[in-house]
């Protein structure tokens, strides 16, 4: 038996574009239990990305395609990632061999690194209500006269899309070069695509230009909302301010929800006119009968994708609003200046009210890979024994 152990060192969150490393192990272990240990061969083993694509058939109607065989002969050698997948394999990289006729003695381990840039022209990782993209890292590994065993690792890619291109070429040096200092080494320079794109994503995302709104209704002016900018990145707090102070009409209570809309292009949809999936992700919820002013604050999931596009479909996000307001006028209390006795007010038993929504898009951007890391729901590492 030798296990198989694939380790993402960075984490399991990647930007499109990125150098992507994995360090897999091959062990053939030695038990203290084991009386007669033995030598263990594998033919060969490579790997490659993949990204799955599944639709739900009542939301997605896809063109017809030849019947494609999914199954692999016991002794065929042709790495086949996406075997067993559900959907479509809609990317893959090609295939880099790690190794070929390896031996390994009892107890004895040998480490390969699989390094690949993530394709830029993909979708992101999205796992919505009618639609699915899925990347995995694929492994495989063949004895000799033996079925090919498959070791995935799941990971999650963030793609940057809507963003202005950057002012320079990957390859162009930003700073003159200076003889008196060393070359920067080759991990180093891969790193410069994703530190342009990070700052490049700093820059659009720290822009603060207040938008200011006037909301109203058929009975006249609700408030004044102040909202500080309308693009932000993944873990990001969206604030906004209210001035009821310039209303005519008293409002209620008011509610602020942050929202995605996913919405199949009109030749996919599996019926005419059908509508948006909206999912929620966060609400605040006020009372403000007789406030002046007030605000909310609502964070941008880490685990949530930011808006996208692909042939089939697209990612919109935006802030839902719904007010309550009082059809007549609500007196406030009044407390006389010189009253020493303690008054209780009580609200109206019956109030009638109107209400009415109102939605405001915004733009959510991706964030740093490391970051988001930290509450993916994957580990970046997985092992087999074959």
């Amino acid at each position: 038996m030798i296990e198989v152990v694939a380790s993402m060192a960075r984490g399991p969150v990647f930007l499109a574009g990125e150098l992507m490393e994995c360090l897999i192990t091959f062990t053939n272990p030695m038990s203290h239990l084991s009386t007669c240990a033995t030598s263990e061969m594998l033919a060969w083993a490579s790997a490659q990305i993949h990204c799955q694509f599944h639709a739900s058939e009542g939301r997605v109607a896809l063109p017809q395609q030849g019947n494609k065989q999914d199954v692999q002969a016991e002794n065929d050698t042709v790495l086949i990632p996406s075997r067993g997948e559900r959907g479509q394999c809609v990317l893959d990289t090609p295939p880099k061999i790690l190794f070929c006729d390896l031996r390994l003695d009892p107890g004895e381990s040998k480490t390969y690194s699989y390094s690949e840039v993530v394709p830029v022209d993909g979708p992101p990782s999205f796992r919505g209500q009618a639609v699915k993209y899925v990347y995995k890292l694929t492994i495989g590994c063949q004895r000799v006269n033996s079925p090919i065993k498959l070791l995935r690792v799941p990971f999650r890619v963030l793609v940057l899309q809507g963003m202005p291109e950057p002012p320079f070429t990957q390859d162009e040096e930003v700073s003159p070069s200076n003889p008196f200092l060393e070359e920067e080494d080759v991990s180093r320079r891969d790193a410069r695509p994703l530190e342009r794109a990070l700052d490049l994503l700093m820059v659009t995302t720290s822009r603060r230009c207040p938008h200011m709104f006037n909301i109203t209704n058929m009975r006249g002016k609700v408030a004044k909302f102040c909202i500080f900018k309308t693009v932000y990145r993944l873990g990001e707090d969206i604030i906004g301010t209210f001035n009821f102070a310039e209303g005519d009409i008293p409002c209620l209570q008011y509610s602020v929800s942050l929202q995605s809309e996913e919405e199949i292009h009109e030749q996919y949809q599996r019926r005419p006119g059908q509508g948006t999936s909206v999912t929620g992700h966060g609400r605040h919820l006020e009372s403000c009968l007789h406030t002046a002013s007030s605000h909310f604050s609502l964070p941008v999931p880490l685990n949530v994708t930011p808006g996208f596009s692909t042939d089939i479909m697209i990612l919109r996000w935006r802030l839902h609003f719904e007010f309550v307001t009082a059809r007549e006028p609500a007196e406030p209390p009044v407390v006389q200046q010189n009253q020493s006795e303690v008054t209780v007010w009580s609200g109206a038993e019956r109030v009638d009210v109107d209400t009415f929504s109102w939605d405001l898009p915004i733009k959510v951007l991706p964030t740093n890979p490391a970051l988001a890391s930290h509450v993916s729901q994957f580990t970046g590492t997985n092992s087999i024994n074959i």
